[in-house]
């Protein structure tokens, strides 16, 4: 008889043979809609009206931390129990689980850094029909209702969100199946029991002994609930070939947010799709469920690589934002009351005096797991990512290497072949920090290994470019290749460590090595064994300057369901369902902790993964996946980055030229240009696609990446100081213009261009033979300086910009200061030492300020040893303050050259230090632009000085 490989290998060539054919195009009919997941279909079908749940309102427990109260559906008599809880800093938490289920229910570890503090709530009104509770502000307070259920949150006499508000409520509580022996004996005692008492019932009923009763649950029998019908794909589900035997029945829970007021959502990353989500009432809800899909689809809400489930709400008044932690598959519905109406409809509203509020409704419904909701009440952007940035943890301060550009395809060949690309970059004056090798590497899809004819010697190839002081990412995916003579399936199989199947044996499926195992990283043990294989002595061959990849851990089985695992496989006592969407944060996680391990705690990991969840911010870098070398991958490589930027995950990237396809010269070309100014700098190519190191174009071409990618090196003391900021506050490094202007309509969906902290302005070409572009300058009282030619434009304007070749639209924010390195060199770590200039540009107040950071670009050290600097210029002085007195750390780079933009012509400029002493300093002015070059101050960068304009 074959063998399961034997019987299988001829589908995976088959598979194998499709997709390496780079005609691949995303099939959707491999991927469910929400009418083919039927707990989705059964939610979507509960249309808004009056809620079933009550909240019982004599069952209320007020203690310092919390509310509780039980929640009873008056259709089938299930009781919930609520907990509501003030968070410190302007936060609520609600969340709803079964009273008494018949198991315990999943509930998301990991995820949260801390158990969020909470502060005191304060009972102010109660009476039959609900509670009123303080939040804190006097003005700030929670109206819970009780027939039917449902929490208002007021500031003043308005509104801020809505719980339950269109009763769509739903909590399919566990149960015994209706064909079970258990079911037939539970089913007879209730009916004894409703005989029983129909028998014993007066006339007059006694409503006492009814209140009594109903806020007992011991009253009531789980048997004496009203019969419940079962539907199709309750308790078993199939998709294509693929059944899900689903043990523990329904299971799914859901909840309705009404926000007034609010016309713009965004958030709920991944999808490739516009920045401001769209309203989903006439097709699929966004799906958010972690999945392998190939060359994706555009402008749709199917689920990708990652699900973050947060969402953001922001009007001109207000920021708010809703964490929906929960790891199952979830879908989001969006609806709204202005949906659809064009402007002219919108001023014919005005016109005729109508006075609807606008209002978008917003529907969480995940299919297992419980409802535990984090509202974040802001009520500015900063104060919403202040907020999610307490309960799941900043941006990782990544290395300065891995802010540098990144060399990537699938696959280099060998060890002749890396070494001949790391001569090219030096050959044609292109710098790069971090050359990349793909699954070709390994000894037969065997990670932890090499390939022992065409990377023999690794460490030596790893020498070579330590020399140079470059390092390299390779490739660890989480698939195992199942075969008795590699080390790490032992290892696994004997710890009983691999994620195990419905039946208790370990789960097995296909991926690139062929037959593979699956990692239970939900396990703690199991991570801490992985994250010991980093180490020098396990993972032959590795060195310190060798970072790490982790790639398919959505998880990616392409025999399985939807290219994923089986949802009723286990680890331990809870299914895949429940657990599905943590998977790729947990073995991004498991790995960074083996790159800090291997170095005693002492050097900063940098790992990019492909799938991730709420929290992956944490463990290092992302990007969107396998996209194409089309122009419309390339602009929706924007709000994907930014969707991501405003849930935490900074550190975003996209697949430079695209990973499908072969990109024409105008489009590598703008996509470097694009990629410079995006977080993470990678380009990548699959292994079908012709070669594409930028020196492969014709020297015009190579000269204009060359130039890209020295921009990205210049600014880079300005990269990390975004990084630096993302990793203390949480704030988002690349971001939406709205979040600097969030009273500005004009930002609110815009998606073409973008800040870069709050000082850069950068508007990527992105169509195919564009002469010109138009840029939105916000800003009433601002003014905006073209860094390559420096010419100023007002704020508030559309601003077109006629385009070559050449050009990058990038524009610094008047009343700022940025700092550069101009001399460019083959790395990041070249660069260390190299002195600043620094780009003064004043707004109309001639005023601007800007910071200084400085450590040594890789070890945990930062924490206490650094340089952080203020640099401010008022009254014609320009000075640089320390802003960290304690912290140690010193530098040999100086300040070479200090460039001011909408300057006067000084008499003469004095340089004072902080020894006191003064000097004068030669200086340059070009009327015609108002622009004053200072040349070579010469003052360290770490210290204190004024420079004075007289």
């Amino acid at each position: 008889m074959a063998t399961f490989t034997e019987r299988m290998a001829p589908v995976l060539v088959l598979w194998l043979a499709v997709f390496l054919s780079g005609t691949w195009a995303v099939d959707k009919g491999n991927f469910k809609t929400c009418d083919q997941s039927s707990f989705c279909k059964r939610q979507r079908a509960l249309k808004p009206g009056e809620s079933p749940y009550r909240a019982l309102l004599e069952t209320m427990e007020l203690t310092n931390t919390r509310l509780t109260l039980q929640l009873i559906n008056d259709n089938n008599k299930v009781r919930l129990l609520l907990e509501l809880y003030r968070l410190q800093g302007n936060m609520t938490r609600v969340k709803i689980n079964e009273l008494k289920p018949l198991k315990p229910r999943y509930e998301v570890p990991d995820v949260l850094i801390r158990e969020p503090p909470t502060e005191p709530l304060s009972l102010l009104s109660q009476d039959e029909n609900g509670v009123v509770l303080s939040l804190g502000a006097e003005s700030q307070r929670v109206i819970l209702s009780a027939r039917p259920f449902r929490l208002d949150i007021m500031e003043g006499r308005e509104v801020v969100m809505s719980l339950n508000s269109r009763g769509l409520l739903a909590f399919e509580h566990l149960r015994m199946r209706k064909d079970t022996f258990s079911y037939k004996v539970t089913s007879t005692v209730a009916s004894v029991w409703n005989n029983i008492k129909r028998v014993f019932s007066s006339s007059q009923a006694d409503p006492e002994a009814e209140k009594k009763e109903e806020a007992d649950p011991a009253a009531q029998p789980e048997a004496a609930k009203e019969e419940e019908k079962d539907e199709d794909g309750m308790w078993e589900e199939t998709f294509k070939s693929h059944t899900d035997s689903k043990p523990n029945g329904p299971s799914a829970v859901s909840l309705d947010f009404s926000l007034p007021g609010v016309e713009h959502v965004y958030g709920i990353p991944e999808h490739a799709d516009t920045l401001r989500l769209k309203t989903t009432e006439n097709g699929d809800p966004y799906r958010l469920y972690n999945l392998d899909v190939f060359q994706y689809e555009l402008y749709n809400p199917m689920a990708l690589y990652g699900a973050v489930p947060v969402m953001l709400a922001h009007n001109a008044q207000r920021t708010t934002g809703v964490f929906w932690l929960n790891a199952a598959e979830t879908w989001v519905d969006i609806s709204s009351n202005t949906a659809g109406k064009t402007v002219f409809g919108k001023m014919l509203d005005y016109v005729q005096g109508s006075n609807e509020t606008p209002q978008t409704d917003v529907r969480w419904i995940s299919e297992s797991g419980i409802i535990d909701v984090f509202i974040m009440l802001g009520p500015t952007p900063k104060d919403v990512f202040s907020q999610y940035a307490s309960l799941t943890g900043t941006q990782a301060f990544p290395p300065l290497a891995a802010v540098g550009y990144h060399q990537c395809r699938w696959n280099y060949n060998d060890q002749e072949d890396v070494a001949a690309v790391d001569a090219g970059f030096d050959e044609h004056d292109i710098p790069y920090d971090y050359i990349w090798l793909d699954i070709e590497h390994t000894d037969g899809k065997r990670y932890f290994t090499w390939d022992p004819h065409k990377f023999a010697t690794p460490k030596e190839m790893l020498q070579g470019l330590s020399d140079k002081k470059r390092k390299m990412v390779a490739i660890v995916d989480p698939h195992i290749k199942v075969d008795s003579n590699y080390k790490i399936h032992n290892e696994i199989r004997s710890r009983s460590f691999y994620i195990k199947n419905k039946d208790g044996g370990d789960y097995e499926g296909w991926c690139w090595p062929g037959s593979a195992g699956y990692p239970d990283f939900t396990r703690a043990d199991m991570r801490d064994w992985w994250a010991s294989m980093f180490a020098y002595d396990q993972y032959e061959g590795s060195m310190k300057n060798l970072d790490t990849w982790n790639d398919m851990n959505e998880p990616s089985v392409f025999n399985g369901p939807e290219v994923t695992m089986h949802k009723d496989a286990m680890h331990g006592a809870w299914e895949h369902r429940d657990v599905h969407n943590m998977y790729g944060f947990y073995v991004q996680m498991a790995t960074a902790e083996g790159l800090i391990q291997r170095s005693g705690g002492v050097e900063r990991p940098f790992v990019l993964t492909r799938a991730f969840f709420a929290g992956s911010q944490r463990y290092g870098a992302v990007w969107t996946g396998d996209n194409a070398a089309e122009w419309e991958h390339l602009k929706i490589s924007i709000p994907m980055c930014l969707s991501l930027g405003l849930v935490g995950i900074s550190f975003c990237g996209a697949d430079v030229g695209g990973f499908f396809k072969s990109p024409n010269t105008e489009l590598l070309v703008r996509w470097y240009q694009a990629g410079a100014y995006q977080p993470f700098f990678r380009a990548h190519a699959h292994l079908d696609t012709p070669r594409r190191e930028p020196w492969l174009f014709g020297p015009e071409n190579t000269a204009l990446i060359r130039e890209a990618v020295r921009q990205r090196y210049t600014l880079l003391p300005y990269w990390y100081l975004q990084f630096y900021h993302a990793h203390r506050t949480g704030e988002p490094i690349m971001r939406p213009l709205w979040v600097e202007y969030p009273e500005d309509p004009a930002t609110f969906a815009l998606e073409d261009e973008y800040l870069i902290g709050r000082d850069l302005l950068v508007h990527p070409v992105t169509e195919e033979g564009a002469r010109g572009v138009t840029a939105y300058l916000p800003g009433k009282d601002q003014v905006w300086f073209d860094v390559h030619t420096f010419q100023k434009h007002n704020g508030a304007q559309n601003l077109y910009i006629p385009v070559t070749m050449s050009s990058i639209p990038v524009f610094q924010r008047g009343g700022s200061i940025i700092p550069r390195k101009i001399r460019v060199r083959r790395s990041s770590s070249c660069m260390m030492q190299d002195p600043y200039t620094l780009y003064v540009a004043l707004n109309l107040q001639r005023t601007a300020e800007g910071e200084l950071y400085i450590d040594d670009g890789h070890t945990f050290n930062y924490e206490k040893e650094f340089i952080h600097r203020r640099l401010s210029f008022a009254n014609n002085v320009l000075s640089s303050v320390n802003l960290a007195p304690e912290a140690q750390f010193s530098t040999s780079s100086w300040i070479e050259r200090i460039v001011i933009l909408g300057a006067s012509k000084p008499s003469k400029v004095l340089l004072k230090t902080d020894d006191g002493q003064e000097s004068q300093v030669e200086f340059d002015f070009d009327a015609s632009m108002s622009v004053l070059t200072l040349r070579k101050p010469g003052m360290n960068a770490g210290a204190d000085w004024n420079v004075m304009l007289q």
